[in-house]
């Protein structure tokens, strides 16, 4: 049975996976990294992280949907000992982003390696629309 999708699709890898994959009320988001406007990824794991979320609002603009929207959020880190060390100012900083304490659930997930060598976090979400 097939089942009716809408996907969003977008830079460099748009002809291998998509952004965003609606069904129904569920929108899956593929992992954001923490990449600027300008391409550039920053140093520090807070500012990849904000960069992170502001990739993550620019995909759910696209199927009319915003933080509210989000139910689930999984981190991939390459760096858990850094995130952890600094994860006081890190959730003050998520918290200032989501424009409250954020209702949804979070999964930390330490790994190796990201694409890019200078990444450190790379963040994955589900909403509900």
């Amino acid at each position: 049975m097939k089942i009716e999708k809408k996907l969003f699709r977008e830079g460099p890898y748009s002809d291998f996976f998509s952004q965003g994959v609606q069904v129904g009320n569920i929108l899956t988001l593929a992992g954001q990294l923490g990449d600027g406007e300008d391409g550039k990824i920053p140093e520090s794991i807070k500012e990849q992280m904000a960069n992170c979320y502001a990739n993550i609002q620019n995909v759910l603009k696209e199927f009319g949907a915003s933080l509210d929207n989000v139910i689930d959020e999984t981190w991939f880190v390459t760096d858990v000992s850094e995130c952890m060390d600094n994860v006081g100012e890190i959730f003050q900083a998520r918290e200032l982003i989501y424009g409250c304490k954020p209702e949804v659930s979070q999964t930390l997930i330490g790994i190796t390696a990201l694409v890019s060598p200078e990444c450190k976090i790379e963040i994955k979400c589900i909403a509900s629309i």
